[in-house]
């Protein structure tokens, strides 16, 4: 069986939330995402002491490079976050299509993905459309104190 996550992280990749607004945040997103409690639904909410990966799994088809427009290949990613296990402490990197200095969350994910210290997710959403509304990520970034954005992922 697959896994979908409609997650929810800063655009600060460094940032971190106080504890309350962390827990207002997530009785939000528990709201929003009623758990009829048939479909497997769990609400989580992450601190992590490294900057993580926050990928969309099968939904990512392409990356490009913001520098040169060049394609980089999938299993460049996929060894890199191999690597890495998925956490850094700084997102600097030198891409291989033209060497270019850049920062990992410049490069284009298609299908998004992210980097993040705090996540709050949501495993297998129960309702029909599971992507938070411009509203909902607009309230959470009040709630917790900082702009968000979210990212779909398919395993």
């Amino acid at each position: 069986m697959s896994d979908s996550y409609a997650s929810v992280i800063p655009t600060d990749p460094s940032w971190q939330p106080e504890g309350e607004a962390a827990e207002s945040a997530e009785d939000y997103v528990r709201s929003v995402f009623p758990d009829p409690g048939t479909t497997g639904q769990e609400i989580t909410t992450e601190f992590y002491d490294r900057i993580t990966v926050v990928d969309a799994g099968e939904n990512l088809s392409r990356i490009t490079c913001p520098s040169c427009g060049a394609d980089i290949p999938l299993e460049w990613w996929a060894e890199l976050a191999e690597e890495s296990e998925g956490e850094f402490d700084d997102l600097g990197i030198v891409v291989p299509c033209c060497n270019a200095h850049l920062r990992l969350d410049t490069l284009g994910f298609d299908w998004p993905c992210g980097f993040a210290r705090f996540e709050i997710a949501v495993l297998n959403p129960a309702r029909e459309d599971a992507r938070f509304t411009e509203d909902e990520l607009t309230e959470l970034a009040i709630l917790l104190g900082h702009p968000v954005k979210q990212i779909l992922t398919h395993l």
